[in-house]
Protein backbone atom coordinates (compact mmCIF):
# COMPACT_ATOMS: atom_id res chain seq x y z
CA UNK A 1 0.00 0.00 0.00
CA UNK A 2 1.12 4.11 -0.57
CA UNK A 3 1.24 6.21 2.20
CA UNK A 4 -1.93 7.44 0.87
CA UNK A 5 -3.63 4.40 1.15
CA UNK A 6 -2.60 3.70 4.59
CA UNK A 7 -3.60 6.75 6.09
CA UNK A 8 -6.44 6.71 4.09
CA UNK A 9 -7.60 3.56 5.74
CA UNK A 10 -6.91 4.45 8.94
CA UNK A 11 -8.75 8.17 8.56
CA UNK A 12 -11.85 7.42 10.54
CA UNK A 13 -9.71 5.99 13.34
CA UNK A 14 -7.50 8.98 13.43
CA UNK A 15 -10.39 11.26 13.31
CA UNK A 16 -12.93 9.21 16.24
CA UNK A 17 -9.59 9.37 18.60
CA UNK A 18 -9.11 12.70 17.85
CA UNK A 19 -12.54 13.82 18.31
CA UNK A 20 -13.08 12.38 21.61
CA UNK A 21 -9.91 13.55 22.91
CA UNK A 22 -10.83 17.08 21.75
CA UNK A 23 -14.71 17.02 21.73
CA UNK A 24 -14.47 19.07 18.78
CA UNK A 25 -15.16 18.46 14.58
CA UNK A 26 -12.93 21.08 13.26
CA UNK A 27 -9.68 20.34 15.75
CA UNK A 28 -10.44 17.04 15.26
CA UNK A 29 -10.00 17.32 11.45
CA UNK A 30 -7.09 19.42 12.06
CA UNK A 31 -5.46 16.94 14.34
CA UNK A 32 -5.83 14.66 11.28
CA UNK A 33 -4.74 16.74 8.88
CA UNK A 34 -1.62 17.71 10.93
CA UNK A 35 -0.88 14.01 11.29
CA UNK A 36 -0.68 13.61 7.69
CA UNK A 37 1.59 16.43 6.98
CA UNK A 38 3.90 14.31 9.69
CA UNK A 39 3.55 10.79 8.14
CA UNK A 40 3.88 11.85 4.53
CA UNK A 41 7.07 13.90 5.42
CA UNK A 42 8.47 11.06 7.58
CA UNK A 43 11.82 9.97 5.26
CA UNK A 44 11.94 6.38 7.03
CA UNK A 45 9.12 3.65 6.57
CA UNK A 46 7.38 2.76 9.82
CA UNK A 47 6.95 -0.74 10.91
CA UNK A 48 3.37 0.35 11.54
CA UNK A 49 0.93 2.83 10.21
CA UNK A 50 -1.57 2.55 12.90
CA UNK A 51 1.02 2.53 15.66
CA UNK A 52 2.73 5.64 14.25
CA UNK A 53 -0.58 7.41 13.22
CA UNK A 54 -2.52 6.91 16.50
CA UNK A 55 0.25 8.07 18.53
CA UNK A 56 1.03 10.96 16.36
CA UNK A 57 -2.96 12.14 16.25
CA UNK A 58 -3.08 11.44 20.56
CA UNK A 59 -0.31 13.35 20.89
CA UNK A 60 -0.89 16.56 18.39
CA UNK A 61 -4.45 16.22 20.15
CA UNK A 62 -2.86 16.41 23.83
CA UNK A 63 -1.56 19.62 22.66
CA UNK A 64 -4.15 21.12 21.21
CA UNK A 65 -6.41 20.09 24.00
CA UNK A 66 -4.10 22.13 26.91
CA UNK A 67 -3.90 25.10 24.95
CA UNK A 68 -8.10 24.74 24.38
CA UNK A 69 -8.48 24.35 28.06
CA UNK A 70 -7.41 28.15 28.42
CA UNK A 71 -9.96 28.75 26.31
CA UNK A 72 -12.50 27.00 27.80
CA UNK A 73 -12.18 28.48 31.00
CA UNK A 74 -12.86 31.95 29.78
CA UNK A 75 -15.89 30.38 27.50
CA UNK A 76 -19.58 32.57 27.74
CA UNK A 77 -22.03 30.11 29.59
CA UNK A 78 -22.45 26.51 29.25
CA UNK A 79 -19.40 24.57 26.89
CA UNK A 80 -20.66 21.79 24.94
CA UNK A 81 -18.78 19.43 22.53
CA UNK A 82 -19.51 20.02 18.71
CA UNK A 83 -21.91 17.79 17.74
CA UNK A 84 -21.32 14.78 16.04
CA UNK A 85 -23.79 13.45 13.38
CA UNK A 86 -22.36 10.12 12.91
CA UNK A 87 -18.98 8.71 13.92
CA UNK A 88 -16.80 7.58 11.31
CA UNK A 89 -15.07 4.39 12.91
CA UNK A 90 -17.06 0.99 13.25
CA UNK A 91 -15.43 -1.70 15.21
CA UNK A 92 -18.15 -4.69 15.89
CA UNK A 93 -15.80 -5.91 18.84
CA UNK A 94 -16.27 -2.38 20.29
CA UNK A 95 -19.48 -1.14 19.32
CA UNK A 96 -20.98 -0.41 22.35
CA UNK A 97 -17.37 1.31 23.80
CA UNK A 98 -17.75 3.51 20.81
CA UNK A 99 -21.52 4.35 20.93
CA UNK A 100 -21.26 5.24 24.64
CA UNK A 101 -17.59 7.33 24.52
CA UNK A 102 -19.05 9.74 21.98
CA UNK A 103 -22.56 11.04 23.71
CA UNK A 104 -22.21 14.24 24.67
CA UNK A 105 -22.81 12.96 28.32
CA UNK A 106 -19.50 10.92 28.07
CA UNK A 107 -17.31 13.86 26.33
CA UNK A 108 -18.40 16.36 29.44
CA UNK A 109 -17.84 13.60 31.87
CA UNK A 110 -14.48 13.31 30.02
CA UNK A 111 -13.50 16.84 30.46
CA UNK A 112 -13.36 16.51 34.08
CA UNK A 113 -9.65 14.54 33.15
CA UNK A 114 -6.34 15.95 32.59
CA UNK A 115 -5.61 15.84 28.95
CA UNK A 116 -3.14 12.71 29.55
CA UNK A 117 -5.68 10.81 31.86
CA UNK A 118 -8.45 11.60 28.95
CA UNK A 119 -6.18 10.01 25.96
CA UNK A 120 -5.14 7.03 28.12
CA UNK A 121 -8.72 6.13 28.71
CA UNK A 122 -9.84 7.02 25.47
CA UNK A 123 -7.02 4.83 24.13
CA UNK A 124 -7.32 1.80 26.45
CA UNK A 125 -11.11 1.85 27.47
CA UNK A 126 -12.54 2.85 24.23
CA UNK A 127 -10.40 1.96 21.68
CA UNK A 128 -8.63 -1.11 23.23
CA UNK A 129 -5.05 -0.35 22.78
CA UNK A 130 -2.58 -2.24 24.63
CA UNK A 131 -0.67 -0.82 27.67
CA UNK A 132 2.32 -0.55 25.39
CA UNK A 133 0.92 0.95 22.41
CA UNK A 134 -0.75 3.93 24.98
CA UNK A 135 2.33 4.40 26.48
CA UNK A 136 4.34 4.89 23.60
CA UNK A 137 1.42 7.43 22.34
CA UNK A 138 1.56 9.42 25.20
CA UNK A 139 5.59 9.26 25.72
CA UNK A 140 4.87 7.56 29.30
CA UNK A 141 5.38 4.27 31.04
CA UNK A 142 3.30 2.07 31.22
CA UNK A 143 3.40 1.81 35.02
CA UNK A 144 2.32 5.66 34.56
CA UNK A 145 -0.41 4.67 32.35
CA UNK A 146 -1.95 2.27 34.29
CA UNK A 147 -1.85 5.08 37.40
CA UNK A 148 -3.53 7.37 34.89
CA UNK A 149 -6.23 4.89 33.60
CA UNK A 150 -6.99 3.91 37.54
CA UNK A 151 -7.78 8.13 38.19
CA UNK A 152 -9.68 8.27 34.52
CA UNK A 153 -12.17 5.47 35.35
CA UNK A 154 -12.43 6.45 38.85
CA UNK A 155 -13.44 10.39 37.70
CA UNK A 156 -15.72 8.70 35.14
CA UNK A 157 -17.89 6.04 37.16
CA UNK A 158 -18.57 9.06 39.84
CA UNK A 159 -20.14 10.84 37.29
CA UNK A 160 -22.37 8.27 35.20
CA UNK A 161 -26.16 7.94 35.74
CA UNK A 162 -26.73 4.65 37.08
CA UNK A 163 -29.86 3.69 34.85
CA UNK A 164 -29.21 3.97 30.92
CA UNK A 165 -32.18 3.35 28.41
CA UNK A 166 -31.59 0.90 24.90
CA UNK A 167 -31.65 2.35 21.67
CA UNK A 168 -35.41 1.20 21.28
CA UNK A 169 -36.33 3.11 24.43
CA UNK A 170 -34.73 6.01 23.48
CA UNK A 171 -36.12 6.21 20.07
CA UNK A 172 -39.68 5.72 21.40
CA UNK A 173 -39.33 8.28 23.63
CA UNK A 174 -37.66 10.90 21.29
CA UNK A 175 -40.26 10.54 18.79
CA UNK A 176 -42.94 11.20 21.61
CA UNK A 177 -41.23 14.45 22.77
CA UNK A 178 -40.61 15.82 19.24
CA UNK A 179 -44.28 15.01 18.31
CA UNK A 180 -45.41 17.12 21.30
CA UNK A 181 -42.64 19.48 20.95
CA UNK A 182 -44.66 20.43 17.75
CA UNK A 183 -47.73 20.72 19.19
CA UNK A 184 -46.97 22.85 22.11
CA UNK A 185 -48.33 19.99 24.22
CA UNK A 186 -47.20 21.07 27.52
CA UNK A 187 -49.14 17.82 29.17
CA UNK A 188 -47.05 15.47 26.56
CA UNK A 189 -43.57 17.12 27.23
CA UNK A 190 -44.24 16.73 30.91
CA UNK A 191 -44.89 13.04 30.86
CA UNK A 192 -41.76 12.27 29.07
CA UNK A 193 -39.60 14.76 31.07
CA UNK A 194 -38.01 13.78 34.72
CA UNK A 195 -38.46 15.06 37.87
CA UNK A 196 -35.11 16.73 37.50
CA UNK A 197 -35.30 17.31 33.98
CA UNK A 198 -32.45 20.17 32.62
CA UNK A 199 -32.64 22.58 29.72
CA UNK A 200 -29.27 23.70 28.90
CA UNK A 201 -27.60 26.18 25.85
CA UNK A 202 -24.51 26.58 24.60
CA UNK A 203 -24.49 29.76 22.93
CA UNK A 204 -21.24 30.71 23.75
CA UNK A 205 -21.99 34.51 23.45
CA UNK A 206 -22.44 34.22 19.93
CA UNK A 207 -26.43 33.31 19.90
CA UNK A 208 -28.96 34.09 21.76
CA UNK A 209 -29.21 31.30 24.81
CA UNK A 210 -30.95 30.70 27.87
CA UNK A 211 -29.45 33.17 30.72
CA UNK A 212 -28.84 29.92 33.18
CA UNK A 213 -30.07 26.14 33.22
CA UNK A 214 -33.90 25.63 33.13
CA UNK A 215 -34.92 22.97 35.60
CA UNK A 216 -37.85 21.08 37.04
CA UNK A 217 -40.39 18.77 34.60
CA UNK A 218 -42.94 22.05 34.72
CA UNK A 219 -40.53 24.63 33.72
CA UNK A 220 -39.11 22.99 31.06
CA UNK A 221 -42.22 21.56 29.74
CA UNK A 222 -44.08 25.43 29.73
CA UNK A 223 -40.72 27.00 28.41
CA UNK A 224 -40.82 24.45 25.35
CA UNK A 225 -44.56 24.27 24.96
CA UNK A 226 -44.48 27.83 24.64
CA UNK A 227 -41.48 28.59 22.19
CA UNK A 228 -41.29 26.30 19.67
CA UNK A 229 -44.94 27.10 17.74
CA UNK A 230 -43.63 30.69 17.50
CA UNK A 231 -40.61 28.83 16.12
CA UNK A 232 -42.68 27.17 13.58
CA UNK A 233 -44.81 30.46 13.14
CA UNK A 234 -41.69 32.08 11.18
CA UNK A 235 -41.11 28.57 9.17
CA UNK A 236 -38.20 27.10 11.13
CA UNK A 237 -38.82 23.15 10.53
CA UNK A 238 -36.81 20.48 12.82
CA UNK A 239 -35.50 17.19 11.66
CA UNK A 240 -34.80 14.13 13.87
CA UNK A 241 -31.23 13.25 13.94
CA UNK A 242 -28.92 11.17 16.19
CA UNK A 243 -26.83 13.69 17.68
CA UNK A 244 -23.82 11.70 19.43
CA UNK A 245 -25.20 8.38 19.07
CA UNK A 246 -28.39 9.67 20.93
CA UNK A 247 -31.77 11.70 20.06
CA UNK A 248 -32.25 15.07 19.14
CA UNK A 249 -33.28 17.01 15.94
CA UNK A 250 -31.54 19.70 13.66
CA UNK A 251 -33.51 23.40 13.46
CA UNK A 252 -33.57 25.23 10.80
CA UNK A 253 -34.38 28.58 8.90
CA UNK A 254 -36.63 29.06 6.09
CA UNK A 255 -33.97 28.95 4.30
CA UNK A 256 -32.98 25.63 5.46
CA UNK A 257 -29.97 26.99 7.24
CA UNK A 258 -28.93 25.23 10.41
CA UNK A 259 -30.58 27.31 13.32
CA UNK A 260 -29.03 24.86 16.38
CA UNK A 261 -29.56 21.33 17.61
CA UNK A 262 -31.22 19.73 20.26
CA UNK A 263 -29.58 16.42 22.14
CA UNK A 264 -31.65 14.26 24.42
CA UNK A 265 -30.35 12.13 27.36
CA UNK A 266 -32.64 9.69 28.45
CA UNK A 267 -32.38 7.79 31.87
CA UNK A 268 -34.56 5.39 33.30
CA UNK A 269 -37.29 5.68 30.60
CA UNK A 270 -37.49 9.33 31.01
CA UNK A 271 -35.43 12.42 29.37
CA UNK A 272 -33.49 13.76 32.00
CA UNK A 273 -30.97 16.78 30.04
CA UNK A 274 -31.61 18.51 27.01
CA UNK A 275 -28.93 20.26 25.75
CA UNK A 276 -28.90 22.75 22.67
CA UNK A 277 -25.92 24.23 20.68
CA UNK A 278 -26.63 27.23 18.76
CA UNK A 279 -22.98 28.66 18.94
CA UNK A 280 -22.47 29.40 15.18
CA UNK A 281 -19.11 28.52 15.51
CA UNK A 282 -20.00 24.70 16.29
CA UNK A 283 -22.87 24.49 13.60
CA UNK A 284 -20.48 25.01 10.15
CA UNK A 285 -19.59 21.48 9.77
CA UNK A 286 -23.37 21.06 9.45
CA UNK A 287 -23.69 23.37 6.62
CA UNK A 288 -24.77 27.15 6.14
CA UNK A 289 -25.34 28.65 9.36
CA UNK A 290 -29.15 30.71 10.20
CA UNK A 291 -28.34 33.81 11.50
CA UNK A 292 -29.70 33.15 15.36
CA UNK A 293 -29.99 36.85 16.47
CA UNK A 294 -32.28 37.42 13.43
CA UNK A 295 -34.55 34.59 14.52
CA UNK A 296 -34.57 36.22 18.32
CA UNK A 297 -36.10 39.17 16.80
CA UNK A 298 -38.67 37.48 14.87
CA UNK A 299 -39.71 35.19 17.33
CA UNK A 300 -40.18 37.90 19.94
CA UNK A 301 -42.14 40.32 17.48
CA UNK A 302 -44.66 36.75 16.98
CA UNK A 303 -44.84 36.48 20.89
CA UNK A 304 -46.22 40.01 20.65
CA UNK A 305 -48.49 39.70 18.17
CA UNK A 306 -50.04 37.29 20.18
CA UNK A 307 -50.66 39.56 23.06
Amino acid sequence: MTKVEEFEELRPLLFSIAYRILGSVGEAEDAVQETWLRFDGSATRVASAKAFLSATVTRISIDVLRSARVRREEYVGPWFPEPLLSDPYQDPARSAELADSVSMAALLLLERLSPLERSVFVLREVFGFGFDEVAAAVGRSEAACRQLLVRARRHMQAGRPRFEADRRERQELAKRFFDALKNGDVGGLRNLLAADVQLVGDGGGKAPQLARAVSGTENVARLLASVFPLLARIDVTFAPQEINGQPGAIFRDRDGKVLHILALEVLDGRIQTIRSVINPDKLGHLGPVADAWAIDREVKQARGRTK
